[in-house]
């Protein structure tokens, strides 16, 4: 499952909300795409920014950490699970 599927927002591609909101950069983000299993930056997001509020990294981050579908990921990824490191090298890239 990816964030836009969890969280319903309805900003992945042709999403409810896509047109009114726009798209989710995690989303679309291929850079991500297989990373702790998701689709584009789909189980990465707390490392895409502007996915929440147009919000940078550091202001995000921290409220990513008390998120449900943060730890459903970190809980299904046992021993996998890639929180910031491998995301930036992967955007970085």
């Amino acid at each position: 499952m990816n964030c836009w599927e969890y969280m319903k927002c309805g900003r992945e591609p042709d999403g409810e909300h896509c047109e009114d909101k726009g798209v989710c950069p995690a989303a679309i983000e291929e850079r991500l795409d297989g990373l702790n299993g998701g689709v584009n930056g789909g189980r990465s997001c707390w490392g895409v920014e502007d996915t929440d509020c147009l919000e940078k990294i550091n202001a995000k981050y921290t409220r990513c950490l008390d998120c449900p579908f943060f730890h459903l990921v970190e809980n299904e990824q046992t021993g996998n699970f890639q929180v910031m490191l491998e995301i930036w090298k992967r955007l970085k890239n």
